[in-house]
């Protein structure tokens, strides 16, 4: 057995994943984290610099990076790309006026050479406030097809409030991301 072969076999039976959870200021990262994690949710504060929560998803070990979306901030991303498997990009759906910014932002992390590869959930929050425009409406609006050419992708309509579509989501990543580390050629 080479050493490669070894060290997938090791990786397979730990069944861990490095994810980043991105996105601009108010998207609703750090309360989609405390709405996984069975945590109050009526008290978040915006996250400064960043926040590492490890929980098992599926039987998968997760290491969710919350990284803050504040502008001063976003040019510190890439410094958190390294080891990446997944990236979940919160969308506040609520916030048409922003979409072109959000698009700018997420253009330049697609493009970063520690990413290629990485599985991108994009989740549409805070689908429980009325006027928040539908998965599709975000797909069209922000041109997502065209931006995320080439790349494993998915949209989950969500609400950090209600929970709704979180779960699902998470799923679709770990399943995505481990089709991808955890199989052999």
């Amino acid at each position: 057995m080479g050493l490669l072969s070894f060290l997938r076999k090791l990786k397979l039976k730990e069944r861990e994943m490095r994810i980043l959870l991105i996105g601009l200021d108010g998207a609703g990262k750090t309360t989609i984290m405390k709405k996984l994690k069975k945590e109050d949710t009526s008290k978040v504060s915006p996250t400064r610099g960043f926040k590492i929560e490890t929980f098992m998803f599926d039987k998968i070990k997760m290491n969710i990076w919350d990284i803050g979306g504040q502008s001063f901030i976003r040019p510190y991303w890439r410094n958190y790309f390294e080891k990446t498997e997944g990236i979940i990009w919160v969308i506040d759906s609520t916030d048409p006026s922003r979409f072109f910014e959000g698009i700018t932002e997420l253009s330049k992390v697609l493009k970063a050479e520690k990413l290629a590869g990485a599985s991108l959930l994009l989740l549409a929050n805070k689908q429980d406030i009325h006027g928040a425009m539908t998965s599709e409406q975000i797909i069209k609006e922000m041109n997502l097809t065209e931006i995320v050419k080439g790349r494993s992708w998915h949209i989950e309509a969500t609400s950090a409030m209600t929970g709704e579509g979180i779960s699902e989501g998470f799923a679709w990543i770990a399943r995505d991301v481990c089709s991808r580390i955890y199989t052999f050629t």
